[in-house]
């Protein structure tokens, strides 16, 4: 094993040096490069002990491909771990024999010290590791695509010379801002070479006065300046919409793409061309936070809402977070676009380090379209029968009339058939008797069977009542379509949800029925929007129901024409409170009342929270002697699961931005202090996530 660069008297450290024993150099090892024999080197391990530099020995015959950021592969103990080389030095610590390295795996200078400083600062924010956070960063290698590259020096941006204007670039086209009276001024400061940081609620997704146009025209204005920009999106529909709008703004070439659903060559190639500096503009989804852009002059996070930001693998990270520990490294202008606004942006702009860009209010009335809501007064007399009818008489007339004047478009809330049974006679949801999961059916006549473990339950009865028969608690996506069939004979009725998921519909009468985010675009704006299942989307047990039902309506109603020439989106759900925010087409308001409560309450997004999953026993170990200071301590509580295990518990502590760095970094010490120990039982430590809220 290498020695450690840390200090000597570090006990993780020493515990490090007592399992393993000092090192000796092995016999036949060539001699030390004749300058900087000494690496420095991050290793990749899962062990959070571990998550520091480790030194290590350049032979002579590795000296030229060993560079700051190249892969490599190193003895650690009796295993070969890969890492990569973070710096080179003339010399290790006084006293410390070197282990050599076994082999530069490629040579190709991936990890930047920029990207490693936002990988520490992602890492201290989340108590994670840095290598954790550099398996999302840094794409797979392909051995072909590094022989394309071979022989390209580093990039030439980490000099910090000032990139020139590119020439040839079409002029920005600042018409797609026209009625947000601080569009024009966010376009010019960026032209200038400034950095403003701004929150774009946008009224509009299709046509080319959309979001997508709007982001596509900062990132000209931005490489007009002679910056590159970075615009990361959440799922490959708006990566494909977001490329065509760069593509007629940039003119084709200037940008490339970074997805993990490309494939691993495309990806790699794409990250060395913006590594070696051949592009100044990427674009993706998650991953593409970390892209190595050239001159970064501006961040685009577009629906910074969406549930696909967070990193489903550990520290579990935000690409929001990310993008703004980045921006704040950099020191880049950064936009955050939506058609709705989250809390953590209301945040931004009650702080002061964002300012607003919004459609004014008369120009906003006259490009919206007109919102009913089915549960109104006016409504329930019209509609004797509203509180029982899934499709009540507004939204089939809105339906009707819209199929006149083209698409029509319906909102639900789940895919599938039937996903969710209940007993006809006491209502009580059906579950499965095996693993407790919620039995559904998959087609008009199907034997009802677990959504989780898929065990059909064709003799299933009731245990509270002991009935046999069941009835659809929520009607799905395919459900849907086929009642909207008969509702309307002669009309194509298009679905998109589950894996079939449109991109766009015709201009054509049809009815396209879909789940959230998986609404296709209408190129002219839909004729009509049918909101439905709203009670069941804002009744889930989250602390964000009502935020990200919000979120979802807005996404959906923007993508239909505006009152003038006919447009109208009808919802169907009882909370005034929410319902009035999309019929005011008001998402500011709704996030500065949303954020107002959660102040109220001590709740994220006003404070910060960590979540402390394992065994009761394990969480106690974790607490012992562990500084919190002024945190609020809840738990713990067993966890509820799909797969029930009683034996894990919850804990979640809460805490404020000012506190945040030392109660992290106790985090992240203890979790090292208990790895280097080797405790039997560990406990998962989560920051700020979504899904226990």
């Amino acid at each position: 094993m290498a020695a450690g660069s840390g200090q000597s008297g570090d006990p993780v450290q020493l515990s490090l040096l007592q399992g393993f024993g000092q090192p000796k150099r092995p016999r036949g090892t060539s001699a030390a490069a004749a300058h900087d024999p000494v690496a420095q080197v991050l290793v990749e391990s899962p062990l959070p002990h571990l998550d520091r530099f480790f030194d290590y020995l350049v032979p002579e015959e590795l000296s030229v491909a060993a560079v700051p950021g190249a892969r490599i592969k190193a003895r650690f103990g009796s295993q070969e771990l890969p890492g990569y080389i973070t710096a080179r030095k003339a010399e290790a610590a006084e006293g410390v024999r070197l282990v050599a390295l076994t082999k530069v795996v490629s040579p190709q200078p991936v990890l930047t010290a920029g990207l490693l400083r936002l990988a520490t600062a992602v890492a201290e924010r989340y108590a994670g590791t840095v290598s954790d956070v550099l398996r999302a960063a840094v794409p797979p290698r392909v051995a072909r695509v590094d022989q394309e590259f071979a022989g390209r020096g580093p990039d030439p941006a980490g000099a910090g010379g000032a990139s020139a204007a590119v020439p040839g670039l079409p002029a920005v086209d600042a018409s797609c801002f026209a009625g947000y009276p601080s569009g024009a001024a966010f376009l010019a400061h960026l032209a200038a070479g400034e950095c403003p940081r701004a929150v774009l609620t946008s009224h509009r997704s299709y046509g080319p006065a959309g979001w997508p146009a709007q982001v596509a025209a900062a990132v000209a204005a931005t490489v007009h300046s002679g910056r590159g920009a970075l615009v990361v999106v959440p799922d490959a529909r708006d990566l494909a919409r977001m490329e065509t709008a760069l593509a007629a703004a940039l003119g084709g070439t200037g940008y490339v793409r970074l997805s993990a659903e490309d494939g691993p060559t495309p990806r790699y190639r794409n990250y060395l061309r913006l590594l070696h500096g051949e592009v100044q503009v990427a674009v993706g989804t998650r991953s593409a936070a970390y892209a190595p852009v050239e001159e970064l002059g501006l961040i685009v996070l577009c629906d910074d809402g969406d549930d696909l930001y967070v990193e489903q693998r550990a520290p579990y990270q935000h690409t929001r977070e990310v993008l703004l520990l980045r921006a704040g490294q950099e020191g880049c202008a950064v936009l955050l676009a939506s058609t709705a606004r989250s809390t953590e942006a209301e945040r931004l702009i009650q702080h002061g380090w964002a300012r607003p860009i919004q459609c004014e209010r008369p120009v906003l009335r006259a490009q919206t379209p007109r919102v009913v809501n089915t549960a109104d007064s006016f409504e329930q007399e019209r509609d004797p029968l509203l509180a029982r009818a899934r499709l009540p008489q507004a939204a089939w007339r809105a339906a009707r009339d819209g199929l006149e004047r083209g698409p029509v478009l319906v909102q639900v809330a789940r895919t599938g058939f039937s996903p969710s049974l209940s007993c006809q006679d006491c209502r009580t949801p059906a579950r499965c008797p095996g693993c407790g999961g919620p039995l559904g059916q998959a087609g008009r006549g199907a034997a009802p069977s677990c959504r989780w473990c898929g065990r059909l339950a064709a003799d299933y009865r009731c245990p509270a009542c002991g009935s046999a028969r069941l009835r659809a608690a929520v009607a799905g996506a395919a459900r849907t379509a086929e009642e909207l069939g008969r509702a309307f004979p002669g009309v194509a009725v298009v679905s998109s949800a589950g894996e079939h998921v449109k991109d766009t519909v015709g201009p054509g009468a049809a009815l396209v029925v879909a789940t959230p985010g998986a609404e296709p675009v209408a190129e002219a704006g839909y004729a009509a929007a049918l909101l439905l299942d709203g009670n069941a989307m804002l009744s889930r047990e989250s602390l964000r129901a009502s935020e990200q039902t919000l979120r979802r309506w807005f996404a959906a109603a923007s993508l239909v024409r505006p009152a003038g020439d006919g447009g109208i989106v009808v919802v169907t759900a009882d909370s005034d409170a929410v319902v009035g925010h999309l019929v005011r087409w008001d998402p500011a308001g709704a996030a500065q009342r949303e954020l107002d409560l959660r102040r109220e309450l001590q709740l994220p997004p006003a404070v910060r929270i960590a979540a402390l999953t394992g065994t009761p026993a394990a969480i106690e170990l974790f607490l012992q002697d562990l500084p919190l200071p002024q945190a609020r301590l809840v738990g713990p509580v067993p966890v509820q699961d799909r797969q029930p295990a009683p034996e894990l518990h919850r804990l979640l502590i809460f805490f404020g931005y000012r506190e945040a760095a030392e109660v992290t970094a106790a985090l992240r010490t203890r979790k090292a202090a208990l790895s280097a120990k080797r405790t039997p039982d560990p406990v998962q430590v989560r920051l700020d996530g979504l899904d226990f809220l």
